[in-house]
């Protein structure tokens, strides 16, 4: 781990452009041009950068996001689930989400907040009063993503103060414009919104703030992860065992820690929010999910997908004491698993494992290697955004540390390797999409879904298919289009594609076939759409809706979909 440190002491460095800031301050106004020069700062240009990649990054993002909306790509989950949930928040009530509640049968009273422990959405709500559209939720995570852009460049420079201004210039910008156009942003987006979008900017808040020594900050930042979702926690645990464990090394002052070689004074504020994180962190997580999301309606145990290692947690850790090896089979028990570890680390040329910041990803690494759904072990969902802001500032202090060794050939190898894999990758999975004029275009079935929407009157209550579900959240009553009656106006299905969540070709078909022998009757029909309102009285066989003994389940995954969960 003395590499590790060694990255960490680059990045505490007393910060020269910084140092050059203050000092301009301090003289007077004619004089500070030109000691700026003589120094080779210009704070304009600088700011300049700053701007233009942060407006970058925020309009790769959104166009991503809008892309998939108008080619009618994004769906009811999890779009629409998040579009209801903040428009909740927006009219001051809890996050409540028919399109979950009612497809999963939970019971009345279940908020979102019993699904995932998510809160700080609540900060989304004024959006909404500007705008109450699904499109305001692209546009917060793309501002979001973008926000990380000024943190990765404080980031860089702090880590690179020993080198020239010329080098911590490139190296900001470069650094800046990776994370930027990062492939794990790009396919977030891709993918609509979900709660990552807070999670990216608060880890480089949370990185940065320490960094720079301020503990307040960097508290505050914790508190918002582990208020972002309930398995954060753990991740914020993990960092604090890196503050303790460089605290350690810096008040040594041999040559590992973080500070410049030499003995640095005790610091119990960075001692005291060390052990805050290490012991709140995962103490939160357990709270979490033990006590406030039951307490929100959900169900203790729903996500648990770890049954190669027992049937909950409790018993998975005592399985995983008596026999270890469990760990190792079941984070090889599909090829796909080592996979996802070799691209990461190979689209980072292996620059994290030289900084001990990564080791914040573990918990969160851990939870999908483990997992038994495949989804987690795929690079084609919003799971990898979670890791980027952990990946890119360990990156950044493994570059630092080599360069304030000496080794610049190394550095600026290494470095480039890295920016040009991450770039390629976006390329390929992300920003070739923006310059495919089709990908902008709904498919015919998708089309004519827009197109039998349009007929349903505002305030109705809706069965929809998942793909033009979101489209309906602002002004109707909707809920997922199943397979199981639910009684409302209007249904609204495709009846020859099979689409979420259904599980096999002819259910959709069938279901349309139900409803028109029970009291419906056709609106639309185009391109394999159907529209059906309800005009008759006669009960459809199997109507129902979660009542208050409802059980919640999972659906399965029909076991021929997906066949490569690499890559989709």
């Amino acid at each position: 781990m003395v590499w590790a440190t060694r990255a960490h002491r680059a990045s505490s460095a007393p910060d020269r452009t910084e140092a050059v800031t203050t000092t301009s301050a301090l003289q007077p106004p004619a004089s500070r041009g030109t000691a700026a020069r003589a120094h080779g700062v210009r704070p304009s240009s600088r700011r300049f950068r700053t701007v233009a990649l942060t407006l970058l990054c925020f309009a790769v993002c959104l166009a991503l996001g809008l892309q998939q909306w108008t080619s009618l790509q994004l769906g009811g989950f999890d779009l629409g689930i998040f579009d209801q949930g903040v428009r909740g928040y927006a009219h001051f009530r809890l996050p409540v989400s028919t399109l979950k509640s009612v497809h999963h049968e939970f019971p009345p009273g279940f908020s979102l907040l019993g699904d995932h422990f998510s809160p700080v959405l609540a900060l989304l709500a004024p959006l909404y009063w500007l705008w109450d559209d699904p499109r305001m939720l692209l546009v917060g995570q793309a501002a979001l993503y973008a926000a990380g852009v000024p943190l990765v460049r404080r980031i860089a420079t702090r880590a690179f103060a020993g080198a020239e201004q010329q080098v911590r210039t490139r190296v900001r910008d470069v650094a800046a414009l990776v994370y930027g156009l990062g492939w794990p942003l790009l396919i977030s987006s891709r993918g609509g919104f979900h709660e990552v979008g807070f999670a990216v900017p608060l880890f480089l808040l949370l990185f940065e703030r320490a960094g720079a020594r301020r503990w307040g900050g960097a508290a505050v930042a914790a508190l918002l992860l582990c208020a972002t979702k309930e398995d954060l926690g753990l991740a914020v645990g993990a960092y604090g065992a890196v503050l303790l464990w460089r605290e350690r090394a810096r008040r040594r002052g041999d040559g590992t820690g973080t500070g410049t070689g030499t003995a640095g004074g005790p610091d119990r504020r960075a001692k005291l929010l060390g052990w805050a994180l290490l012991l709140g962190g995962p103490l939160s997580s357990a709270v979490e999910i033990a006590y406030l999301i039951p307490a929100m309606g959900g169900v203790p145990g729903y996500y648990w997908n770890y049954t190669q290692l027992g049937a909950d947690g409790g018993e998975a850790v005592r399985h995983v004491l008596g026999a270890p090896w469990l760990l190792a089979e079941s984070a090889f028990s599909s090829p796909l698993k080592p996979i996802l570890l070799v691209w990461l680390v190979a689209t980072t040329a292996g620059l994290p494992l030289r900084s001990a910041t990564s080791f914040t990803a573990l918990p969160l690494l851990a939870e999908r290697i483990l997992s038994d759904n495949p989804n987690h072990w795929s690079i084609a969902r919003h799971y990898d955004a979670f890791l980027w802001p952990i990946l890119v500032t360990a990156s950044i202090e493994a570059l630092g540390v080599l360069w304030a060794r000496g080794g610049h050939r190394r550095a600026r190898r290494l470095g480039t390797a890295a920016a040009a894999c991450t770039l390629a990758a976006s390329a390929a999975l992300g920003l070739y999409h923006l310059a495919v004029p089709y990908e902008w275009q709904p498919k015919a079935p998708t089309a004519a879904l827009a197109r039998a929407a349009e007929l349903i009157p505002d305030g109705a209550t809706v069965e929809a298919d998942n793909q033009i579900a979101p489209r309906l959240t602002n002004r109707t009553r909707v809920v997922l289009a199943d397979g199981t009656p639910r009684g409302q106006e209007y249904v609204l299905l495709r009846y020859t594609q099979r689409a979420f969540p259904f599980q096999r070709d002819p259910e959709q078909a069938e279901y349309r076939a139900l409803l028109l022998a029970h009291g419906y009757q056709e609106l639309f029909d185009q391109d394999g759409v159907t529209l059906l309102h309800r005009t008759g009285t006669t009960p459809v066989p199997g109507t129902h809706l979660p009542g208050p003994d409802s059980t919640p389940y999972q659906e399965k995954i029909p076991p021929d979909v997906g066949h490569n969960f690499f890559l989709g």
